[in-house]
């Protein structure tokens, strides 16, 4: 941590109220997992602010696309292709089917799983959520000027795929 800043300082923005914060982030700021997190903060509350109206988590509208693309895919093979726990995945399988927009059903392949599928209602709040994405993701676009977003996604794949 460098001097001067405390634990709950590195997250803080480098400016407040207009003036230069009296602590150094550059060695930080230097450091791609920092600011990988940084970023993928930044973006999840756009995120969140731009879905509000739906309530819904990056991970619960993840979770919606990928069944709506999928429908019949078992809870782990959901929660395996996004790299979600299963203790975790349960619960998000569990708020969405308590809002009533995806549904279990018995696998027509292995009793003991359960496969998903999305309602009506799912469907139609993963429209909606899809058109806010959309507009959420032409203001990063914006932000990350021509060109910008290809080399991003281009960057970012080769450290997801290095293995």
């Amino acid at each position: 941590m460098p001097a001067g800043a405390d634990a709950g300082s590195a997250g803080a923005s480098t400016q407040e109220a207009g003036r230069p914060a009296p602590w150094s982030l550059d060695t930080l700021n230097g450091n791609v997992g920092y600011m990988l997190r940084r970023a993928q903060l930044a973006v999840f509350a756009e995120f969140r602010e731009a879905l509000g109206e739906l309530d819904l988590r990056p991970g619960q509208y993840a979770v919606l696309i990928v069944i709506d693309r999928n429908a019949g895919l078992t809870q782990s093979q959901v929660g395996n292709a996004l790299g979600i726990h299963r203790a975790n995945f349960v619960a998000v399988i569990r708020d969405l089917e308590r809002r009533g927009l995806a549904r279990r059903m018995a696998s027509a392949r292995d009793r003991r799983s359960k496969g998903l599928t999305l309602t009506a209602a799912g469907r139609r709040v993963l429209e909606r959520a899809e058109h806010l994405q959309r507009l959420h993701e032409r203001r990063i676009d914006r932000q990350l000027g021509p060109g910008g977003r290809e080399r991003l996604l281009r960057l970012l794949a080769r450290i997801v795929d290095a293995d």
